[in-house]
């Protein structure tokens, strides 16, 4: 009888641990009042992404394609007074716009349906102030509509851009008005062309005729979206998705997902992000100093957005003027490569087409990555690598390979975990260092002069408890020169 109460304690005890060792923790956590650092540092290591936002992740290159009424006018902030006459792409082709992304392995595009100036690019109910007051296709046009079938045709996602600041709506500024109608123009978009897979607003707020200044409504808003739209990632001030804090295109040296800081449109959440003195533009946004401070987690990665030219939209004298071929595969190691997102902006023009120098650049890009990464030097780095902090691995590299490009990656679907870790190449009968970093995260790319190594080891220096290491690369990433 003792023999088999000690064999169902030992059976239950099991089966607690089994439970304890697995368990999430999707997109929030919060902090037991009691708990130790000890045990925060445990909870944060199994905070994970929800399903959208993994998804969202995994895409790594995605387009906003700033178009509207300002392409027509020069503006980079239109102050809503504009003519709609003046909107005319004449030779408007999204299937163009979509093909070129495609092409260069973007896997989405963003339409900024209504930037701060109010002017709309569908058949919208609420305002006057759109396309079907336009001579674009007699008023009878919608650029929303032709890109959600676009990018329908030619398999890649759709989002929108919905500027909250709207300097054409007259209650703007009249708050519980105004967010009636921003909850109006936000239910077309999301009811009207099919799946949504990211909707994109910024904080941008400003005061309404009548001197007062708006108070979004996010608590509706957001609840608006999850109501129609609920597969689709909210950015910037939604709470899937987290500016990174700069329109450079660079993340952070140290990226983590697994955040402190609380969304934007949290509004009960600020006291949080002042106390442990957070915002976008922090340096540190998850370290173990702030988790001991902290009440809550987020899972929050982070997005980085930049523009192929000077400015967001369009403007023929910066036809010249597109990013260079070396400037972008800096942006995308510091972007794609640092555990982000890249939304890069290439501004359709006048015509309504994306410009051929543009269009050029980004498939320049793409044939630069494809080679890049067409060819891995190392041995068996696929399988996973249950890590735990201060162990070593060594990777056999092909015969004879010259490398210089390093890739990582951890399942984040187990959290985010590696806070440090050191890579070393044998070569001249011993070993030398190529690189070290902090964080992985989804993927971390790491460039080193070139050499020829017979192997590599990686140490994990720091982690929050066992890292789980899904994936390991070593490649040759050509030099471009900057006037390319």
């Amino acid at each position: 009888m003792k023999k088999h109460i000690l064999l169902f304690v030992s059976i239950g005890l099991f089966i607690s641990c089994v439970r304890v060792k697995d368990i999430t923790y999707e997109k929030h956590l919060v902090f037991p009042s009691d708990a130790s650092q000890e045990k925060k540092i445990e909870m944060i290591s199994h905070l994970v992404p929800n399903t959208p936002q993994l998804e969202w992740q995994q895409m790594e290159l995605t387009a906003f394609l700033h178009f509207g009424i300002n392409t027509f006018t020069g503006n980079e902030w239109g102050d809503g007074k504009d003519d709609p006459k003046l909107f005319n792409p004449t030779q408007l082709n999204c299937e163009q716009w979509v093909k070129a992304l495609k092409d260069a392995g973007f896997k989405m595009a963003i339409l900024t349906a209504k930037h701060h100036d109010g002017f709309c690019l569908w058949q919208t109910q609420s305002t006057e102030y759109s396309v079907k007051n336009s001579p674009w296709k007699n008023g009878k046009g919608d650029v929303v509509r032709e890109l959600r079938d676009a990018c329908e045709k030619y398999g890649i996602k759709f989002g929108i851009y919905l500027s909250p600041w709207d300097r054409n709506a007259k209650t703007y500024g009249d708050s519980p008005a105004y967010n009636k109608l921003y909850i109006q123009q936000l239910t077309e978009l999301l009811t009207n062309y099919g799946e949504i897979h990211e909707i994109w607003f910024d904080g941008a707020c400003g005061e309404g005729e009548n001197g007062r200044k708006q108070q979004y409504d996010w608590k509706s808003i957001l609840q608006t979206i999850r109501t129609l739209q609920p597969q689709a990632v909210t950015a910037i001030m939604g709470d899937d998705v987290r500016w990174v804090g700069n329109e450079s295109g660079l993340g952070r040296e140290t990226e983590w997902s697994a955040t402190l800081i609380a969304p934007g449109s949290y509004p009960d959440k600020k006291e949080n992000n002042t106390q442990l003195g957070l915002n976008e533009m922090s340096k540190d946004l998850g370290s173990r100093s702030l988790i001991e401070k902290a009440k809550e987690a987020y899972w929050y990665p982070s997005e980085v957005d930049v523009s192929i030219r000077p400015g967001w939209f369009y403007h023929p004298e910066e036809d010249d003027k597109v990013r260079s071929l070396s400037n972008l595969v800096d942006i995308y190691f510091q972007s794609v490569g640092r555990n982000s997102v890249l939304l890069l902006n290439i501004p359709p023009d006048t015509r309504g087409l994306l410009h051929e120098n543009d269009v050029k650049r980004i498939k320049e890009l793409s044939c630069y990555l494809a080679k890049t990464f067409s060819t891995n030097y190392l041995k068996k780095g696929n399988k996973l690598w249950k890590a735990k902090e201060g162990e070593s691995k060594e990777f056999i590299v092909k015969k004879d390979a010259t490398i210089n490009t390093l890739l990582l990656q951890e399942d984040i679907t187990k959290g985010q975990r590696v806070e440090e870790f050191l890579v070393e190449g044998f070569f001249n009968g011993k070993w030398q260092t190529l690189c070290k970093a902090t964080t992985i995260g989804y993927k971390r790319l790491l460039r080193f002069n070139e050499c020829k190594v017979e192997k590599i080891r990686i140490t994990i220096l720091s982690s929050r408890g066992e890292a789980n290491i899904k994936n390991i690369g070593l490649y040759y990433a050509q030099q471009v020169k900057s006037n390319i």
